[in-house]
């Protein structure tokens, strides 16, 4: 007897839940439309390309020297050198 109450009492509570469920899946399409706040806004166009042949303007500043190019890079290497060996002394 109790089995056919607790089946009585929970068939109601359990398509209730399913017909929830399904009423709010219904919406999750349209929350996903939705954006946050501080996101850019959609392309109108989704369809277009980027424009990949359009060039960034010349710069206004020289190229850095062979002299200080090699400069640096040694110093680079330098500190590479310095931090590989730490390492190995550290292990």
């Amino acid at each position: 007897m109790l089995a056919v109450w607790d089946l009585q009492k929970t068939l109601p509570i359990c398509g209730a839940v399913l017909i929830a469920a399904l009423a709010l899946g219904g919406c999750s399409s349209q929350f996903a439309d939705l954006a946050p706040a501080d996101a850019p806004p959609r392309a109108r166009e989704p369809g277009t390309y980027l424009p990949v042949h359009d060039l960034p303007p010349d710069r206004d500043q020289a190229i850095i020297p062979l002299e200080q190019r090699a400069k640096i890079e040694a110093e680079l290497a330098a500190a590479r050198d310095r931090q590989a060996a730490a390492a190995k002394d550290g292990k």
